[in-house]
């Protein structure tokens, strides 16, 4: 299975990146979204299994209903509102999502740090 991944921005990208296995293909739409930007888009996805993950913000939810309707297929993944957008959410949290979206053999699992304070 062929997987691609839409973010809104280069940090997103960046932070997904480490949480992830290479075979993903993570794109940006680095902001608003033009039909030009769209069908590059489309192009680089070709016919891999589309995950949209946005932010929980305004901004965020009008890039996602434009790729919805883009990518009618796209499974979604959320951030929780109050978290400052993907870049800004846990590691645990999105991991957390990532297997909810059934995405695990993909993942590559932080480690565990040790509770200092506990030693």
């Amino acid at each position: 299975m062929s997987i691609a991944i839409i973010v809104e921005g280069k940090n997103d990208k960046s932070r997904l990146s480490r949480l992830l296995s290479g075979d993903i293909l993570i794109l940006c739409t680095n902001g608003t979204l033009n039909t030009e930007r769209l069908e590059r888009i489309k192009k680089k996805i070709g016919d891999r299994d589309v995950y949209l993950f946005t932010d929980n913000d305004p901004s965020g939810k009008r890039i996602r209903a434009i790729l919805r309707d883009a990518f009618p297929d796209a499974e979604h993944i959320y951030t929780r509102r109050g978290y400052a957008g993907v870049e800004g959410t846990p590691d645990e949290y999105i991991v957390q999502q990532l297997e909810k979206a059934g995405l695990e053999e993909h993942i590559r699992y932080p480690e565990v740090q040790p509770d200092i304070g506990k030693l």
